[in-house]
């Protein structure tokens, strides 16, 4: 027996490859702590799938807005070129009807030569027929026919054209003038008018400033009138203040005009500051009086503070004691109590103590090895 290499079968090796790489994509996504444990942020997804829309969108209309710009320019510029066609047809259409009128190829000097005229030979030259063979060389077709005649029909065409163009440009060259003179006289008329203008604006002016002028004139007379009634009248006002302060009683010191205003008044007793000339003995003792009685009723009220402030504070001095005890009592009620719940923490520590104590010699004594954890989460199945 022979051995025969027989083809391996790819597709075989092809689904384990492919299985192999689907479990260790498992693999990856099942034991990766993060996807397991933090998980997958569906708002920051679809933020950004919405994000990515809104993008996807903007390039949509913007190549929208674009192809509206291009679509507007070729319009533009089919315009243009239909409009620069169009143009050019005109100037060609023109240059047509120009060469038609202007450049005939009638009126040229070899109208008889290109078109081929046969016309009977001059009169003044008097050749036979039978003397004009092939070889004679003498007149050749379209010379010497009829050249007086054609001579005079492009002089007369020349001084057509000549006038044309002469009456042509006097036309133009009037047009010319009658515009500048319209121009001038535009011109002219325009100066006028601001000529006029200026002279109304400045008779205007003027006529504002001599208005202003008496405007300003009799507001100042006025203000001097004013200013000479005051001072008149506070001339006066002096004059008769001067004469009641040399006239009353306030230079006089009369004692007795005040006290008799006083006595007299509906309002009941009081003191005119402008004619008051002091007090009087028995008021100055009167005053000393009435101070010390002020004094002694201070003092009497001071003493009366001092001893409501001392029972004051002999009230929060007891009270500050009685606070001090409560407080005492409550420590050491805090302190009774804390040594009973010392001694009930340490009853149950012995007892947990105890229960490890069975737990570690009696009930767990096969513990497992590291083996044993190693042989758990070793495949996605």
């Amino acid at each position: 027996m022979y051995k025969v290499d027989l083809p391996v079968d790819e597709s075989a090796l092809r689904a384990v490859e492919r299985r192999r790489a689907a479990e260790a994509e498992r693999k990856n996504r099942i034991f990766n702590s993060r996807s397991r444990v933090i998980g997958v942020d569906l708002r920051a997804l679809h933020k950004q799938r919405e994000e990515k829309q809104e993008r996807l969108e903007m390039d949509k209309q913007r190549g929208m807005a674009h192809d509206l710009l291009r679509l507007s320019l070729d319009e533009m510029a089919m315009q243009q070129k239909k409009e620069e066609e169009e143009l050019r047809r005109e100037l060609a259409q023109d240059m047509v009807q120009y060469r038609a009128i202007h450049q005939r190829a009638e009126d040229s000097r070899d109208a008889d030569i290109n078109y081929g005229r046969q016309a009977a030979p001059d009169a003044s030259i008097s050749v036979s027929d039978s003397a004009l063979g092939p070889a004679s060389m003498q007149v050749f077709l379209g010379e010497g026919i009829n050249e007086n005649e054609k001579k005079r029909a492009q002089k007369e065409m020349n001084e057509r054209n000549l006038r044309a163009q002469k009456e042509e440009r006097e036309k133009q060259e009037r047009e010319q003038k009658n515009r500048e003179l319209l121009t001038g006289r535009e011109l002219v008329e325009k100066d006028l008018r601001a000529v006029q203008l200026s002279a109304l604006e400045e008779e205007c002016k003027r006529a504002a400033h001599i208005a202003l002028s008496h405007y300003n004139q009799a507001q100042a007379e006025e203000r001097m009138e004013r200013e000479q009634q005051e001072r008149l009248r506070r001339e006066g006002e002096e004059l008769e203040e001067v004469r009641y302060m040399v006239t009353s009683d306030l230079l006089t010191e009369r004692p007795e005009a005040a006290k008799r205003k006083t006595e007299s008044s509906a309002e009941g007793p009081r003191v005119l500051t402008n004619r008051w000339k002091g007090m009087t003995p028995q008021q100055i003792s009167e005053i000393h009086r009435k101070r010390e009685e002020q004094c002694l009723e201070k003092e009497r009220l001071r003493e009366m503070e001092r001893q409501r402030d001392v029972a004051w504070d002999y009230h929060l001095t007891e009270q500050a004691r009685q606070q001090e005890r409560e407080e005492n009592r409550d420590k050491e009620l805090q302190r009774e109590k804390r040594i009973q719940l010392d001694k009930y923490n340490q009853q149950l520590a012995r007892e947990q103590q105890a229960h490890q104590h069975y737990l570690d010699k009696q009930q767990y004594t096969n513990r497992p090895t590291v083996h044993y954890f190693t042989q758990f989460s070793t495949s996605s199945r």
